[in-house]
């Protein structure tokens, strides 16, 4: 058994590697080279029809391209660049303006990594007779009696387990993340010592096709004259201004809205249908219950056994929060996660990843999108029923 977990020397596997052109797939193409494997390197170009220019959070166009291609020359493996652009397109960028107009806060990662980055390029490899597709991402995969397991990554500042919960079983077999037990200052040094140039290059920030993280800007280009105006209402219906289209306002958020007052406000839910931003305080964007749909699962026999009489799961519903204990619940086709203790800002559209534990090395067990969150507060002065915010 080689160091990917194949019955088979190093020098006998073929293996892809998506090479974006940052310092993390460049050093598992350079790493897997070095043991020996037969490497190919792929980068996919994904927008701006591969324009030779760098911005700064910025990955798969442009400057990333060459930086891939130059680490494939350096280390001397066959290199080649795809365009899905159109692919791209329709798959990530024209949802995530969907989901925005919506009222939802989606998460293109997600997408890009269920359908460009493993569907599509999951079949190339297959079709290239490769072994095994690798990629930098920073989570753990392990052999289990029934395929692979997924797990949270050694270094939890890097952990990346979030954003691939969407993963298939049948992608996962033949995924490695070489990467999955390294602290990001290993994978560095590794690049140093590996002779990489784009070792110290900076690390992708924020949403690939929006580096300036002006998400309104796109959504206008994508969406031309979707944006409806609207108004901006207390929890009671309270008519306190005027919005130019809810794409600009997320859940959670607090600066920004334009509405003067005595207290501060927290965006609690956008309302597409009828375009409107409902605001209130702080202590109204808790929640201890939410509901999740198409959720994806990886734990061990059908979701519908393991759920149907709740099971005890470590919920995550935010990239930058750990997870926490929860129940998940199968009942009449509704999947909903109950949060022991409250959270703060859950946004539909947002991802809720399920774990086995809160522990450092968590098995991923799946997750889903938020569609709906039941609010603990009084939904105004004269009632103190549940509220339900789509």
């Amino acid at each position: 058994m080689n160091s990917l977990d194949i019955a088979k020397p190093a020098s006998e596997t073929r293996v892809v590697v998506a090479m974006s052109g940052g310092v993390d797939s460049s050093v598992v193409a350079a790493l897997l080279k070095s043991q020996g494997y037969e490497v190919i390197g792929v980068t996919l170009q994904l927008y701006d029809h591969g324009a030779a220019v760098h911005r700064a959070g910025s990955c798969c166009a442009g400057q990333d391209i060459h930086d891939a291609r130059r680490v494939a020359e350096t280390i001397g493996i066959p290199h080649y660049v795809l365009d899905y652009e159109s692919r791209f397109r329709n798959e990530v960028m024209e949802r995530f303006a969907d989901s925005y107009l919506a009222g939802e806060t989606p998460i293109p990662c997600v997408d890009c990594n269920r359908t460009v980055k493993f569907r599509d390029l999951l079949g190339l490899a297959r079709e290239l007779n490769a072994d095994a597709l690798a990629t930098g991402h920073y989570v753990v995969s392990k052999p289990g009696s029934g395929g692979r397991t997924l797990h949270r990554a050694a270094d939890e500042n890097r952990d990346q387990s979030y954003f691939l919960y969407a993963t298939t079983q049948d992608q996962l077999d033949l995924l490695r993340f070489p990467l999955g037990s390294l602290p990001k200052s290993r994978t560095r040094e590794l690049a140093a010592e590996l002779r990489l140039t784009i070792a110290d290059k900076p690390d992708s920030q924020d949403i690939c096709f929006v580096p300036s993280g002006r998400y309104a800007d796109v959504i206008e280009r994508l969406k031309p004259g979707a944006a409806r105006p609207g108004q901006i209402v207390d929890l009671d219906g309270k008519v306190l201004g005027q919005h130019d289209g809810i794409l600009r306002f997320t859940v959670g958020q607090r600066k920004g809205i334009g509405v003067a007052a005595a207290d501060a406000l927290y965006v609690i839910r956008l309302d597409a249908e009828n375009a409107r931003v409902v605001v209130g305080p702080r202590a109204a964007l808790a929640t201890r219950s939410i509901r999740v749909r198409d959720l994806n699962w990886l734990g061990d026999g059908t979701l519908e056994a393991a759920a149907r009489d709740g099971i005890e799961v470590a919920a995550r519903v935010r990239s930058t929060r750990a997870p926490k204990p929860a129940i998940l619940r199968h009942v009449d086709g509704e999947l909903t996660v109950e949060l022991l203790d409250a959270e703060e800002g859950v946004a539909p559209g947002q991802a809720c990843v399920l774990y086995d534990s809160a522990a450092p090395d968590a098995r991923v067990l799946g997750g889903g999108v938020i569609q709906q969150r039941a609010a603990i507060r009084p939904l105004s002065k004269a009632t103190s029923i549940v509220e339900a915010s789509a």
